[in-house]
C-alpha cells in the first residue's frame, strides 16, 4: 500500500454537454492514508495516478463501508452524497503534477483556501485552460451558453436568477470560510486565496488565488496573484502589490512581517520585515531610490531591485524635489555595505 498527495469527495456542476463547471469539496485531505487509497481502488475503481472518479450511490456506500473504521468523517461525507442530484466525484492526486481535469484544479484551490498548503506550494501550471468561464449566480454555476435559458426559466417560475459575477474563479466563501477571519465584501476574495487566522479584509481589500496572508493583517488594498503578506503587516486603502501575472518578471513579490504599505501606495519588489512605504508611493524594480544616512545625507542612488527583501526600510518621496528616498533604522552606510557585499 502507498500514500497519495491529496484526496477529496466533491459535489459539482456540469453543463448540458457533461463538462465540469465547478466542484465543492467540504473536507479535502492532504496526504491521505494508505487505507483510503486502497478503499478507493476496491470500491471506486481507482487505478493509480491522478484521477477524478465519478461515483454513484452504490459505489459511495461501498467506499464509506471500507473507510468507516479508519476515517469516520470521510465516510459520513460519502454517505451524505449517495442521494445527490448533482454529480459526485472522488478526486485522488497521487502526486502534485500538472492538472488535467477541472476537478483536480478545484481540489488544489481548496487545499490553498483550507490552509492545507501555502501559496507557491502547489503546481498550478495549465490551470486556466481547465477553468471554464462561468456565470456565478444565486442558484450556483451556470454555463454561459445556457444562461439565457436559465434566466427565462427562473422568470417563468416567478424567480430572479441573479448573476453575481462572470469569471473563471468563484468567491472563496461559497466554498471555504477559514476560521478566525473577517471579510467585509466576500466577492473580493477568490477561491484559492490563503487567508491567515486573524486577518481582516475590508470592503476595498482584494485577495487573488495562490496569494494571501500568513497571520494577523489588515487588508484594505490589493493582494495580487502569488503575493504573500507576513504576519502583522497592514495594507492601506487602495494600495497595490504587483503580482506574478502583472509584469513583475521573475521576481516573486512578498511582504515581510510587521510592514505597512500606505494608502494608494504600491510595490513591485519584495519587502523584508518592518518596512514602510509612504502613502501614494509606488516602488518598482527600476525605481531610482536615494539611500540616505542617519543625518539624511545622500549615500548612494540605487534601483528598487537592489533593496528587494531588505528589512527595516522606510520608502518616501521628498515633497520638494520629488526624489524617491530610502531611510533605514540602521545606518545607511551599513546598508550600502550589505548591498555591495556580494558584488
Amino acid at each position: 500500500m502507498s500514500n497519495a498527495f491529496a484526496l477529496a469527495i466533491g459535489v459539482g456542476t456540469k453543463n448540458a454537454n457533461g463538462d465540469w463547471l465547478e466542484v465543492f469539496y467540504s473536507k479535502p485531505l492532504l496526504n491521505p492514508t494508505a487505507e483510503l487509497i486502497e478503499a478507493a481502488k476496491a470500491a471506486l475503481g481507482y487505478e493509480g495516478g491522478n484521477e477524478a472518479l465519478e461515483a454513484d450511490g452504490g459505489e459511495l456506500n461501498a467506499f464509506a463501508d471500507a473507510i468507516e473504521a479508519t476515517d469516520a468523517q470521510q465516510a459520513a461525507i460519502a454517505r451524505a452524497c449517495t442521494d445527490s442530484d448533482k454529480p459526485v466525484v472522488v478526486t485522488v492526486l497521487a502526486t502534485d503534477e500538472q492538472s488535467v481535469t477541472t476537478p483536480e484544479v478545484y481540489l488544489k484551490l481548496h487545499l490553498l483556501s483550507h490552509r492545507l498548503v501555502k501559496p507557491h506550494g502547489l503546481n498550478l501550471a495549465g490551470m486556466f485552460g481547465l477553468l471554464p468561464n462561468v456565470a456565478w449566480t444565486n442558484k450556483g454555476a451556470v454555463d454561459l451558453s445556457e444562461l439565457a435559458a436559465a434566466q427565462l426559466e427562473a422568470r417563468l417560475s416567478g424567480e430572479l436568477l441573479s448573476v453575481n459575477s462572470v469569471d473563471k474563479f468563484p468567491r472563496m466563501t461559497d466554498y471555504v470560510v477559514p476560521a478566525g477571519v473577517r471579510i467585509a465584501d466576500t466577492s473580493r476574495v477568490r477561491l484559492g486565496a490563503y487567508i491567515g487566522e486573524g486577518t481582516t479584509i475590508m470592503h476595498e481589500g482584494f485577495v487573488n488565488f495562490n496569494a494571501g496572508t500568513e497571520g494577523v493583517s489588515m487588508v484594505e488594498g490589493r493582494i495580487s496573484a502569488g503575493v504573500v503578506v507576513g504576519n502583522g503587516s497592514d495594507l492601506g486603502g487602495g494600495c497595490s502589490t504587483m503580482g506574478t501575472l502583472s509584469g513583475g518578471g521573475n521576481i516573486i513579490i512578498s511582504v515581510g512581517e510587521n510592514c505597512l504599505i500606505g494608502a494608494n501606495a504600491g510595490i513591485g519588489i519584495p519587502l523584508g520585515d518592518r518596512c514602510t512605504v509612504e502613502a501614494g508611493l509606488y516602488i518598482t524594480a527600476g525605481t531610482k531610490i536615494q539611500v540616505l544616512d542617519d543625518a539624511k545625507n545622500l549615500v548612494e542612488t540605487v534601483k528598487g531591485r537592489d533593496l528587494a527583501g531588505k528589512s527595516d526600510l522606510l520608502f518616501r518621496r521628498d515633497s520638494i524635489s520629488g526624489a524617491v528616498q530610502c531611510v533605514t533604522n540602521k545606518s545607511a552606510i551599513e546598508l550600502n555595505e550589505e548591498l555591495h557585499a556580494h558584488n
